[in-house]
């Protein structure tokens, strides 16, 4: 099976098909929150420090950054703040920006392997994308829609992500760090979108082999109780071979439909990590007491 590392200076993250399923958290990303937006903008970076520390805490194995503000310098903003998260934990990080020369000013200041997020099919992105992702030895998110826009044929995705893969062999990147993101539409919108991710994970595993990611909240997108759409989502992808997803680990149902899934994909050797997180401890004093009560009653028969 292929796997994907990803790395910080001091820790190293594997995707892959045979591993635990890797939660790359959202919530380092101003678009649609206007505070964080005004307060990164403002050089105030203390709700980023909140979210990077609460969604490790959560469970999330790597953090996405984003620093797109209208209007703001984002290559020196998300260079800044992905010197700040990394000086706050040891996870992987995930540099996304639509900008290419934010990319690389992510790049320049990143300390290990990063997953570059993203390149898409049109040419032009390709050529410039692609030099950054040989130049400094980093994976990439390799999103499967070009210059005709997100098509509903999954054949046509299909086709886009296997056209990424090839170019980056042109420069040398194996398939193995490409992670393609197959394109979740919102559900409530396009009924079938759903199963064509699925169908899709499952191929682009099958014939190219290679790893996979979403923005699995867009599945829910203008639905109500979107964590119970999400959950339902997530674990199904990962049924289908999905082995990644950047997504919210600070909601509930979310960590658990992951952690269940693992668990159901044989990725949680003893239900470890699931008892770990979720098992109830005593109080203080309590277990010891019942033992003892125990010993009496036997010493007694």
């Amino acid at each position: 099976m292929t796997d994907t590392i990803i790395s910080s200076n001091s820790k190293e993250v594997v995707i892959g098909l045979d591993r635990p399923f890797v939660m790359i958290g959202e919530r380092i990303n101003p678009t649609g929150r206007k505070l964080l937006s005004k307060e990164m903008a403002e050089g105030d970076f203390s709700r980023v420090e909140q979210d990077t520390l609460a969604q490790v805490a959560a469970g999330a194995q790597m953090l996405d950054v984003n620093a797109g503000i209208p209007l703001a310098d984002e290559p020196r903003i998300l260079a800044e703040t992905i010197k700040l998260v990394q000086s706050l934990t040891d996870v992987p990080l995930s540099i996304d920006s639509s900008i290419v020369a934010a990319l690389e000013a992510g790049l320049e200041v990143y300390q290990g392997k990063a997953l570059l997020n993203s390149v898409t099919g049109e040419d032009e992105r390709l050529d410039v994308v692609l030099p950054l992702v040989k130049k400094y030895g980093c994976a990439v998110i390799a999103i499967s829609n070009d210059e005709t826009g997100i098509s509903e044929d999954p054949d046509v995705r299909f086709a886009v992500a296997k056209k990424i893969i090839e170019r980056a062999a042109d420069y040398g990147i194996p398939y193995s760090d490409i992670v393609v993101d197959p394109l979740v539409m919102p559900i409530g919108a396009v009924n079938s979108a759903g199963k064509q991710v699925m169908s899709l994970v499952r191929r682009l595993q099958e014939e190219l082999k290679v790893n996979t990611t979403c923005g699995s909240s867009n599945v829910s997108f203008g639905l109500p109780n979107r964590n119970g759409v999400n959950a339902a989502f997530l674990t199904m992808a990962i049924a289908s071979g999905l082995t990644s997803a950047i997504t919210n680990p600070l909601h509930n149902p979310v960590l658990q439909a992951v952690m269940g899934a693992d668990i159901m994909m044989g990725n949680d050797s003893n239900c470890t990590n699931w008892i770990k997180k979720f098992r109830v401890h005593s109080p203080e004093g309590e277990g010891g007491e019942q033992r003892e009560r125990s010993r009496r009653r036997s010493r007694r028969a």
